[in-house]
């Protein structure tokens, strides 16, 4: 991760911009960014906020040394601008979070960076393509993907709250264990045509995510890596209602507000989850970029793909 990239001109009168791998004395600024430009377009759209100070310094803290997961960042005069994140865990690579400092925006800096992590994604062995979410609301994001190659597959919802719903009977939800995980591939293979382990296993070793599997005849018909945390809450399941007692069973066994995005198309599973007492906290959009297949089976979307 050492190559410095090209440097290349943005908006007439603004400095040279050079981009370059992140290094771990960019953290700190990289996070200040983050959080300040999710807040504002939030803001703006009257729209809760994705980001605290502390969450997103934990975020880019957890990206910039993963082995693989590509961070850059735009610097000009001396100074970081943006940055963005390549997630290569699975052969589908993840998009995010792309964040440009607000003096900076509306410069060619945001183009720059996705240009870049699309160059990367090419330049990886067994890349089949890419993946990112967008908020529905920031029209100049939906934009740049689109200009750029990304096909808009599946309006999402952001979903939140506590479901009034008790647990299914004859579906068994606990926690994922190492003996579930080939399983877990196996059913992710079925649904979208890869597997999606090194994530999985990420998702394991992280205390606060609690990956879940739903059990039915002894059968795992489910699984998520959280339900609780919306950027990292990817879940498949061979059917809708399997997904729903999963997510019934889940939040059941916590305390903790249900956090995961939701492809609308999956009525049912829409329908079902207004119906247990969630809600909608914001429209999103789920983007594709080179080969796509649509899931066979119900699914949730985490924000890297």
């Amino acid at each position: 991760m050492s190559t410095v990239l090209s440097p290349a001109p943005v908006a007439p009168g603004a400095g040279e911009v050079h981009l370059r791998p992140m290094r771990p004395d960019d953290t700190a600024e990289a996070a200040r960014i983050m959080f300040e430009a999710f807040a504002g377009i939030a803001d703006r759209h009257g729209f809760p906020r994705d980001f605290t100070p502390e969450s997103a310094r934990q975020l880019v803290d957890a990206f910039q040394p993963h082995p693989s997961i590509w961070a850059v960042v735009a610097e000009r005069d001396g100074r970081v601008v943006g940055s963005n994140f390549l997630d290569v865990r699975s052969p589908v690579a993840g998009v995010g979070p792309i964040t440009v400092d607000p003096d900076a925006q509306a410069s060619g800096v945001g183009r720059l960076l996705m240009g870049a992590v699309l160059d990367r994604a090419a330049a990886t062995p067994g890349t089949e393509g890419v993946r990112l979410l967008q908020d529905s609301f920031n029209t100049a994001s939906l934009a740049l993907y689109a200009s750029l190659g990304f096909v808009a597959t599946d309006p999402v919802a952001l979903m939140g709250g506590r479901p009034t719903t008790a647990p299914f009977p004859r579906v068994e939800v606990r926690p994922l264990t190492e003996e579930d995980v080939d399983a877990c591939a196996r059913l992710h293979q079925a649904v979208h045509g890869y597997e999606r382990t090194a994530e999985l296993r990420d998702a394991m070793a992280a205390p606060h995510l609690q990956p879940l599997v739903a059990v039915r005849a002894g059968r795992v018909v489910a699984y998520a890596t959280t339900l609780h945390a919306f950027g990292a809450a990817h879940a498949v399941a061979e059917t809708e209602d399997d997904l729903a007692a999963l997510i019934a069973g889940g939040l059941a066994a916590t305390d903790a507000e249900a956090s995961f995005l939701l492809p609308v198309r999956q009525h049912i599973l829409f329908r079902w989850c207004l119906a247990a007492g969630l809600r909608v906290i914001k429209p999103m959009t789920y983007m594709a970029y080179g080969p796509y297949r649509r899931p066979e089976g119900a699914w949730l979307p985490s924000v890297l793909s």
